[in-house]
């Protein structure tokens, strides 16, 4: 099997990719760098630079005015999301940390969103089933504990509207999905990415961006 017209992305072209894309604004590269100077040790669990504009690009895309976001660290993701929302638009953040995401208030409040942005501080399985059962997400970006995948598509996809977005980050887990030994986190995600493949309610891709993203419709 070949690998057809894939490109290595290097540093020189990741430099490139990024100066081509809608430039992150100052409270963005802001947060971008404190997460790497407060947080060495998980600062790789920020969504890559190049998924902001992204992400930003599917809200607009969709028409998004509610979304829901599993996993919101330090708040980059969440921000980026908010930027691209009408006024009138919410996003639900759901973290566990106080810690973590009080640097997402921060800059939320910096770039004038916090009112847009409803963090809620628990479990996301509970603040997911506490919502209503009903079709009425436009967006969903889970990024958050891998063993709880499979649990959390369970909870969005039904509350997704038709023609709703969910998109999953970290689908190639540093390519150990290949591994036939995987365990741990990578082992979840295998299985999930087998979970979403065979889910006949959603039409989904899996993507080669940053660490792997899978986009899901809902039919």
């Amino acid at each position: 099997m070949t690998q057809g017209n894939q490109t290595k992305i290097t540093d020189e072209l990741y430099a490139y990719v990024l100066a081509h894309n809608p430039p992150l604004d100052p409270v963005q590269l802001d947060l971008v760098e404190t997460t790497r100077h407060r947080f060495p040790d998980h600062a790789g669990m920020q969504s890559a630079q190049e998924q902001g504009p992204l992400l930003a690009f599917l809200v607009r895309l969709t028409g998004a005015r509610h979304i829901v976001e599993i996993g919101t660290f330090t708040g980059f993701s969440a921000l980026s999301m908010a930027r691209a929302l009408p006024s009138d638009g919410r996003l639900i953040a759901c973290d566990v940390s106080e810690e973590w995401t009080a640097y997402g208030r921060l800059a939320w409040q910096k770039a004038g969103v916090a009112d847009r942005i409803d963090l809620r501080i628990a479990p996301a399985l509970d603040t997911l089933r506490a919502m209503p059962e009903e079709p009425h997400i436009d967006l969903a970006y889970l990024d958050a504990d891998k063993g709880n995948y499979i649990a959390y598509w369970e909870e969005l996809v039904p509350r997704m509207r038709p023609g709703g977005l969910v998109v999953t980050d970290n689908t190639l887990f540093h390519g150990g999905v290949v591994d036939p030994h995987a365990t741990g986190a990578p082992a979840a995600i295998k299985e999930f990415n087998a979970h979403v493949s065979a889910d006949g309610r959603m039409d989904s891709v899996l993507l080669t961006v940053a660490d792997g993203l899978t986009l899901s419709r809902r039919k």
